[in-house]
Formats: C-alpha cells, sequence, structure tokens
C-alpha cells in the first residue's frame, strides 16, 4: 500500500475495484464507512453486486476478466476530457505521449463493449476520479488474480500517474493483502528473485553481500514459483517443505496439485492442525499459533509490529522459525544458530534496507511503517511523496486480452471465486470453531434468479458445476448479488472443493493462477442422477 489504513477515511473519491472488502477486510473496510459517512463518491467496479456496492454511488458491474478494458476506458475519458494533472504528469512521469497515443482507440463504448458497463457511467467514475482533490485507489485479488494481474495493477497506476493521485494524504494505489503478514513475508525474501528488503538476487552486490551474511555461498539465479515447483514435483523436486498452507484445498487445478504432491520421495508440513495438505505428508511438525507466538509480523500497510505470546504452546508445538531453524542444521546449513524471534528479526534489520533503521526494542509500539533506513528515521506511511525510487513513473501501454479461457456451447458460464465473511481461507481455523461454524456450515453457488429458472431449478436444489478439469456437486442460492451468466462461490469448503474446477491459466510474469475466472457448466442433480440443463 503507498497509504496508511488511517488514510481511507480521507479521499473525496474512492476508487474499489476487484476487492469484496466488507467481507474480506471488514475492520479495515470501517474506513470506507467513515468516508462516504463524510461525503466522498465512492466508486465500485465488481462482477457481483457486493455488499460495498450497495453504498456505492455508482457501481461498475464488468463482465469477469475484463478489468483493463474498464481502466483502459476510464483512462481514455481522462485525457479527452483535459483532466489530467498536468504539472505532475510533467515533472513526475515519463513515456506519457506514447501512452496518450496508444489510450486514443479506448473508448467509452469501445470499453462497455467488452465490459458490459454502460459507456455513460465509465465517463462518470473517470471524471469523478480525476477531479477529485485526493482520488484514491483500493483492490484486493480480484484484480490480481487473472492472467492479466500485473497488467490490471498497472493499468490502475496509469490512472494514478495521470491525476497526480500519488504520494499525497488520501489518495494512493492501495492493495489489501489477502492473509495477515502476505507483506512480511515477502519483506523477509519470501519470494523467488528477491532477497530480504525485495534486493534481486541476480544483482551480483547482493549476492556478495548475503553470501558474506550468511556464511557460505548462495544461488546465482532467480528461484522457482510454486507453480513451477508443482509442474516438478516428481521429477527435478523429489523433497517439499510446505510451511503454514493449505495447498491442496486454496491452489488450482486440485487434482493436479495432489498428484504432484503424491509423486514427491517426501513432503513434509508445517502446520496448527492435520490439514488436506498435512494428510498428504511424511512428517507433520505442529506450530505454535498466534496467541503462542513471539515473532513480528508487517501487515498491509507495512506497519511492523510486533507479536507476544499470550498462552504457552501445547504438546510439542514449536515456533516456525525454531523449526525452520532446526532443520537446517540437520542438513548441516550453517548460518542459523538463533536463540529467538528476535535475533531472527534483527539479521533481517542488518540486511535489509527497508528495516534498517529498526531492531527489535524499536518495534515495540509498532508505530513504524517501511521504509525505516537509519536509527531515529520516524518511518514512511505514505510512499513516493517527494519521488519515485527510480526516478520517474512509467506510464504502461497495456492491450486489453481474453481470459485464458472464454465461455462456450459447452461451458457457457462464468464461475468467478473468492471468500466469505463468516468462513476464512480454507477453513483450517474457523472451520473448527463450532460458533463459526454455526453461522456458515455449508457453502453455496450465488446464482441469479433467472438464471435459476432458466435451468430447471428452484432455490436450495443441488447441482453439478463442471470445468474442463472436473465436477463438483453444489447446493443453488437464488440471488441477485450475481449477474445473469456469472456465479459465485468461495473456495473455503473441502466437502465443495471449487478448485478442483479452477486452473486455466497464469499470469506470465508472476504465474499468479487465473482464479477469478472460469467457464463452468450446471447441471440439476434429480434423485441423485445429473440432469442436463
Amino acid at each position: 500500500m503507498s497509504n496508511p489504513l488511517e488514510d481511507m477515511s480521507k479521499p473525496d473519491v474512492i476508487f474499489c475495484i476487484g476487492t469484496n472488502m466488507t467481507e474480506c477486510h471488514p475492520v479495515a473496510a470501517t474506513g470506507i464507512k467513515k468516508a462516504v459517512a463524510r461525503g466522498a463518491k465512492l466508486i465500485v467496479a465488481d462482477p457481483r453486486r457486493i455488499p460495498l456496492a450497495d453504498m456505492s454511488d455508482v457501481f461498475l458491474p464488468l463482465r469477469v476478466g475484463s478489468d483493463t478494458a474498464l481502466l483502459g476506458g476510464m483512462a481514455h475519458v481522462i485525457a479527452r476530457d483535459g483532466l489530467m494533472d498536468e504539472s505532475f504528469v510533467a515533472e513526475r512521469t515519463t513515456g506519457v505521449p506514447e501512452f496518450l497515443e496508444h489510450i486514443k482507440q479506448m473508448t467509452p463504448e469501445w470499453a462497455e463493449s467488452i465490459t458490459g458497463v454502460p459507456a455513460a457511467d465509465i465517463e462518470q467514475a473517470a471524471r469523478w476520479y480525476a477531479q477529485a482533490d485526493r482520488g484514491a485507489i483500493y483492490y484486493t485479488l480480484g484484480i490480481t488474480e487473472h492472467i492479466c494481474g500485473v497488467d490490471n495493477v498497472q493499468s490502475l497506476s496509469n490512472l494514478a500517474l495521470m491525476t497526480g493521485n500519488i504520494g499525497r494524504e488520501g489518495t494512493g494505489i492501495n492493495p489489501m493483502r489477502g492473509q495477515n503478514n502476505i507483506q512480511g513475508a515477502g519483506d523477509a525474501g519470501a519470494l523467488p528473485n528477491n532477497y530480504p528488503g525485495f534486493q534481486s538476487v541476480i544483482d551480483p552486490a547482493n549476492q556478495a553481500k548475503f553470501e558474506q551474511a550468511y556464511g557460505h555461498a548462495v544461488d546465482l539465479e532467480k528461484g522457482m514459483t510454486k507453480v513451477t515447483a508443482l509442474e516438478l514435483c516428481g521429477d527435478k523436486i523429489r523433497a517439499m517443505l510446505i510451511d503454514g498452507e493449505n495447498t491442496v484445498v486454496t491452489d488450482p487445478d486440485r487434482q493436479h496439485c495432489e498428484h504432484a504432491l503424491r509423486s514427491l520421495d517426501h513432503l513434509v508440513v508445517i502446520d496448527l492442525f492435520l490439514t488436506e495438505t498435512a494428510a498428504l505428508a511424511d512428517v507433520v511438525f505442529p506450530a505454535t499459533a498466534w496467541a503462542e507466538t513471539d515473532g513480528v509480523c508487517t501487515n498491509t500497510e507495512r506497519r511492523v509490529q510486533r507479536l507476544r505470546a499470550a498462552v504457552p504452546p501445547p504438546g510439542e508445538a514449536k515456533p516456525d522459525w525454531w523449526i525452520v531453524s532446526q532443520i537446517a542444521k540437520r542438513c548441516g546449513i550453517p548460518g542459523f544458530e538463533y536463540e529467538s524471534a528476535k535475533d531472527v528479526f534483527n539479521e533481517l534489520c542488518s540486511l535489509s534496507p527497508l528495516y534498517a533503521g529498526l531492531d527489535w526494542d524499536l518495534i515495540d509500539e509498532g508505530r513504524h511503517h517501511w521504509p525505516v533506513p537509519y536509527k531515529g528515521h520516524p518511518g514512511t506511511p505514505i510512499l513516493h511523496q517527494d519521488e519515485f525510487e527510480n526516478g520517474r513513473g512509467v506510464f504502461k501501454l497495456i492491450d486489453y486480452r481474453d481470459p485464458a479461457e472464454t465461455v462456450d456451447d459447452q461451458f457457457p458460464v462464468w464461475l468467478t471465486t473468492g471468500r466469505r465473511l463468516q468462513s476464512y481461507h480454507s477453513r483450517t481455523q474457523t472451520g473448527r470453531s463450532a460458533g463459526i461454524d454455526y453461522l456458515l456450515a455449508e457453502e453455496s453457488l450465488e446464482t441469479h434468479p433467472d438464471d435459476v429458472a432458466a435451468w430447471g431449478m428452484a432455490d436450495g436444489d443441488w447441482c453439478t458445476m463442471s470445468s474442463a478439469r472436473g465436477s463438483v456437486r453444489i447446493k443453488i442460492k437464488a440471488t441477485n448479488r450475481s449477474p445473469r451468466g456469472t456465479v459465485f462461490c468461495s473456495f473455503s469448503f473441502n466437502d465443495v472443493p471449487v478448485n478442483i474446477l479452477t486452473g486455466s491459466g497464469y499470469d506470465p510474469v508472476t504465474q499468479t493462477a487465473e482464479l477469478k475466472v472460469c467457464p463452468v457448466r450446471i447441471e440439476p442433480i434429480r434423485d441423485g442422477v445429473t440432469a442436463p440443463s
């Protein structure tokens, strides 16, 4: 996030796209509600009429996977109507002429033909955002979990650069992270192309730095993503360690994922419970939960926070850092002589420029947002205030492209997936709470009432939903939240393993799966038999 969470209540115009914030980030979403109550205009773009759309001033119900067309249409209107921040563009950006020429073809009428959003609404949204004194963008996985996820984010960046809505209070481009400490994991180097602090692994200077710090040679090439790793299971990869992730439930193309993990010679899982993934493992190490752990996390707004153990861990449960360190020692790898989480974090601070001004004691109050480049630095709640790290913001030329798979006669319905307020992710924890399970005990398929009737079904009926990769059995829920031709469900319930169906493509840059778009076929189940619809 370029701006802190407290800025949520400060914009004049808020553009939320691909984020079901009131369900997925209900606490943070109170900032949006405060801004709207204060009089801010709210623009919401989403294939479904999510609760956030009910409080919006303009709702853009775009077809799943068409975000770049919508954003290109908005950029066209901003340029066409002379709404660019000319001084900001001249002083702080590059690539302007090429960009302006590129978006000439992206008229709102062109965008309407792809997205289904009326051209007049696209124009209104563009004008409101561009004319705001403070315009802020918020997005989540609905933007990134596409084969064009990088294109989507860069298209949002184009809008912010055009209008100067970056580097100031109440503005910015603000991704809401999907899980606690996802930001901190990246900061600590849990990426195939970066050392801690987002330092490139192929930079010779960084290689020398980390060889000296770790006391042994480091790999001289980029690592691989999880997508590649699963493809190589049973071949070049014979063993795997999975820490704190229920891969079998959350990853796309579940059958492929299970086959990959079963083909390993040795699978080790670190987790709190015997999840569906842990059930496949040869060895399972019991980890401590958040209330049993001393440590550090960095949240979605780059705020570095202390975790303090409130209760002792049960049985043989140990912190993740301890388990990983013990495995490393037994593998003969030097440099894992840590005595506490404090030692681990202080090493991170010594190696990452983003954390250089911090140490274990300084984060006790949780008031620092990175980067904190030196001792005594107050932290950086707002990024890009005076300049961009690389000098100037770069306009990207983005073309629209269809999802990896599109609807056809065999699979005529769009499926999009997401999360529920009442259950979290793969329900590893929330699924073990009787109170939460009472609120939402089963998954259902949100379907427009007209589609339900056209398919000869009624609310509460069971159906089979199939894609090119498999089928699942699920109960129909008739609701106007879903538009005609699009259905929605979460991936949280193991008895409705929706990710059997997904996995048609991946972003070529990040290898993020296209979980938000999957063509499917819906067939009624009558008397235990699937009937063609």
